[in-house]
């Protein structure tokens, strides 16, 4: 009877300090979260974070010549086969509507990429040929001229393999790229998305909005050259 009481009394005190201690390595990795961004913040000028449900931070500033940036955190744990994904999502705002179709492209698709704006795109077109594989759709508006060209960035830009999706619109460009991957042991042992990083790294930040920056300028009409991101 004494052994059972005692058994009984170390389970529950151990089941109280497991729950303890996860309850405080919860708060300690959304705390972690929440400075992810204060690096990349320093790229702007009257930069503005603010947080998600997931305490994920949301980066806005202004580019020089005045376009909004916004910069935001994808944490993707429906990925099949793979450790969760953490994604950078850029997205670059224009001043006014131009005059372009909506052309885009996703790399490896599976159908389950719920913050893909190429998955909305009604007309199905030729992705490039690359190392890996597209998924390249449009609004159905694009020239021969225009689809060609932007099927020649995609095929530069889709060469670097962390490059998730891309995407032009008459209101603005995207570009979606990998920043971590989930730590294996908390994925694997409790089912967990953590990613072992302090910070994203404001060069990764700067490549994203550069490469933004191109998809905006690459169909611009008073535009006949080739962009330097293609020519590099």
């Amino acid at each position: 009877m004494i052994t059972t009481l005692a058994f009984s009394a170390f389970v529950a005190v151990s089941c109280g300090w497991i729950g303890v201690r996860a309850v405080r390595e919860h708060r300690a990795v959304l705390a972690e979260r929440r400075g992810l961004l204060d690096d990349a913040a320093k790229l702007f000028d009257n930069a503005r974070i603010t947080f998600g449900r997931d305490h994920f931070p949301v980066l806005v500033g202004r580019l020089d010549d005045g376009r909004r940036a916004k910069v935001e955190l994808i944490a993707d744990t429906m990925v099949t086969r793979r450790l969760p994904q953490l994604w950078l999502r850029v997205t670059l705002s224009e001043g006014k509507e131009c005059a372009r179709p909506t052309i885009g492209a996703l790399a490896r698709p599976t159908g389950a990429e719920y913050y893909s704006l190429v998955h909305d795109m009604p007309e199905w077109m030729t992705p490039p040929q690359t190392e890996t594989s597209l998924l390249m759709r449009g609004d159905g508006s694009a020239t021969a001229w225009q689809a060609e060209r932007v099927s020649a960035l995609f095929r530069s830009l889709f060469a670097d393999p962390q490059v998730k999706e891309a995407v032009i619109t008459p209101r603005g460009t995207r570009v979606i790229r990998q920043a971590a991957q989930g730590d294996p042991g908390a994925h694997k042992v409790l089912r967990q998305a953590r990613f072992p990083l302090k910070a994203i790294p404001s060069e990764l930040v700067s490549l994203a909005i550069a490469e933004a920056e191109t998809l905006s300028a690459l169909l611009a009409e008073d535009d006949d050259t080739i962009p330097a991101y293609e020519a590099a």
